[in-house]
């Protein structure tokens, strides 16, 4: 019998353990109910499926998403371990070849979604399964199970009915995102017995996070997609509307993206879906029902246009870049106007309760903090942040500047709201402070107010960006529907009048004004030490056809990270090519001869690029 790590190496060509992925695999083993949180990229689908070929026997995994069995059946299948799926995408000849392999035995690992299990006809699916002993069932996206969950599906909290078919086998729940009280949730409806609960670090220490203050959309996104051209990127909106027109823009402007939300028809919907993972395209632009059962590994961007309604949201939906471990940028561009749609729109649905409130204020605080951005969010989940600073974001890479005596610029602006009589909103409260020379200002006479011009150096941008980190902060509010109106809070007014206060209050600008490339974060550049860059690319070339040929994602053939290490090691046989990491047994014998080739031909100088 092999062993994990010899399970491990053979099939997935991995050399050591992740973080807890170790204990995960053995509370599998030893037939103990588990919960885990790893997060995205983690390696938490490696935890029941290396368990699997440990034991004669078939593990049952339910997964949410057809997209998501596919790949990852793909992948498995790709490396030599027998699995399949049964869904509702599959024809009638398919789903009969996979109920005769599940009663010959054939396979170790079988995908379901939760209505095969337990919906209608649920009770012949199991005795299907029951043909064969069953080792162990594997619950993926398990915050779905909860009320509290991002994806409630119901069939998820009927999952717990499945012990009463096989009441001695071992449950066990896998999620990338579950606060405490959504973890208790999964527990309690799955029924599982003396679980061991696993949490990982939240920490990504390969993405870079940086916020923006929202000014020119376009410009912003672009300045950041430039700095990732020919690769993948997402980019969020927060309506539908703004996904159509974004993604026409960067079509017009020759970006291969597509867009993809909730009002399209399914067909088209599906299609743009498939056309990014399967690299047709580099870019989606999406609200969020673009997200679970993306399983490209190498997105290097998640750009957000427009804050989301909580730090989980934001933690889950940035976090689909970088799943490989390689670098990726996340960058949320936000306004102070994003958070009053938000309470405006949940208010309207009568959906905007004191918890609601919280997790709004929380998100609008992250967006307008001086501070490092990686200890903001792991502190969120409850984590402590030991580094002294990431070099990961834009506060640690020195992007951001404290603002002199923020107390005086802050009364300043307060002071231009009270003399405008609290009646106008950001912009105007901007061309009042800056002295801008408009018809707007003069036709009320606010040329003539004290305030006019006090703060005439300041930038647009800048300006905007303090008022959304008084906003945040609490000294401001915005009161009104269509046009948003600046009002000063009981802080605001007690900073205004008291001049013996000095409260502790950090305002925050960005150092480029002149839009110079902001600096490489070290993940940025330590990524590419020693590769050849020619050949990586080659071989991303090669990875292409061969995905094409067998009429799966490009990712499922291998990762960047794998691709990477070829061209850093330049493996001369076999025997080297299945020691670098993400190559098995299986991939070495069936692509050897082919990546071998490529690295050969560069190192005669006979490349095609």
């Amino acid at each position: 019998m092999l062993s994990l790590a010899d399970i491990l190496e053979k099939y997935w060509g991995y050399h050591s353990f992740r973080p807890l992925q170790r204990e995960a695999m053995e509370a599998v083993l030893s037939g103990r109910d588990s919960l885990l949180v790893l997060p995205t990229g983690g390696g938490k689908s490696l935890c029941f499926q290396a368990p699997a070929m440990v034991n004669d026997g078939l593990a049952v995994v339910v997964s949410p998403l057809i997209s998501l069995m596919k790949d990852q059946v793909d992948t498995l299948v790709g490396n030599g371990v027998p699995a399949a799926c049964y869904n509702s995408s599959l024809l009638s000849e398919q789903k009969s070849e996979v109920a005769r392999g599940v009663r010959e035995g054939r396979y170790r690992l079988l995908y379901v979604a939760p209505e095969r299990l337990v919906g209608e006809g649920g009770d012949l699916f199991q005795q299907l399964l029951s043909s064969r002993p069953v080792n162990f069932i594997a619950v993926d996206e398990a915050h779905c199970i909860s009320q509290w969950g991002h994806d409630f599906r119901p069939e998820y909290r009927q999952l717990a009915r499945l012990r009463d078919r096989w009441p001695d086998i071992s449950l066990h729940a896998y999620t990338a995102t579950a606060t405490t009280r959504v973890r208790r949730d999964i527990v309690a409806q799955l029924g599982l017995r003396n679980a061991i609960e696993l949490v990982g670090s939240f920490d990504r220490p390969n993405l870079v996070y940086r916020v923006l203050a929202r000014s020119t959309i376009k410009a912003q996104i672009l300045e950041v997609l430039e700095r990732h051209r020919g690769q993948a990127g997402i980019v969020y909106c927060s309506s539908r509307r703004e996904v159509d027109s974004l993604a026409q823009w960067l079509q017009d402007t020759g970006w291969r993206a597509r867009p993809y939300h909730a009002g399209m028809a399914d067909e088209e919907r599906h299609r743009n879906q498939d056309a990014f993972l399967n690299e047709e395209i580099d870019l989606i632009v999406a609200t969020v029902a673009f997200g679970m059962g993306i399983d490209r590994s190498d997105v290097r961007c998640v750009i957000h246009a427009g804050a989301p309604q909580s730090l989980e949201h934001y933690q889950q939906e940035s976090g689909r870049a970088g799943r490989d471990g390689l670098e990726a940028e996340c960058v949320l561009i936000a306004s102070g106007a994003d958070f009053l749609k938000w309470r405006m729109m949940l208010e309207k649905n009568g959906e905007l309760s004191d918890a609601r409130r919280t997790l709004l204020r929380d998100m609008e605080r992250y967006a307008a903090s001086v501070g490092c951005r990686h200890k903001r969010l792991v502190s969120y989940f409850g984590e402590t942040f030991t580094k002294d600073d990431c070099l990961a974001c834009d506060y640690c890479l020195g992007e951001l500047e404290a603002v002199p005596e923020a107390i005086t610029v802050a009364r300043k602006i307060l002071s231009c709201v009270a003399r405008v009589g609290q009646r106008f909103g950001a912009a105007h409260v901007t061309n009042v402070l800056r002295g801008s020379d408009s018809e707007q200002v003069r036709s009320r006479g606010h040329h003539q107010l004290t305030v006019f011009g006090l703060m005439k150096d300041a930038t647009i941008d800048e300006l905007r960006g303090y008022l959304d980190q008084l906003l945040a902060h609490g000294l401001l509010q915005q009161a009104g529907d269509e046009y948003p109106i600046l009002q000063i809070t009981a802080e605001g007014l007690s900073l205004l009048k008291d001049a013996a206060a000095s409260p502790e209050l950090t305002l925050a600008r960005l150092k480029r004004p002149d839009r110079r490339l902001p600096r490489r974060a070290r993940v940025e550049t330590e990524g590419w030490d020693g590769v050849d860059r020619e050949l990586f690319e080659e071989l991303r070339v090669l990875r292409m056809a061969i995905a094409r040929r067998r009429g799966v994602a490009p990712y499922v053939i291998f990762h960047d990270t794998t691709l990477r290490e070829i061209a850093r090691s330049l493996p001369k046989t076999k025997d080297e090519l299945r020691h670098v990491y993400g190559v098995g047994d299986r991939k070495a014998e069936d692509l050897g001869e082919l990546v071998l080739a490529v690295v050969a031909a560069k190192a005669r100088g006979n490349l095609k690029l």
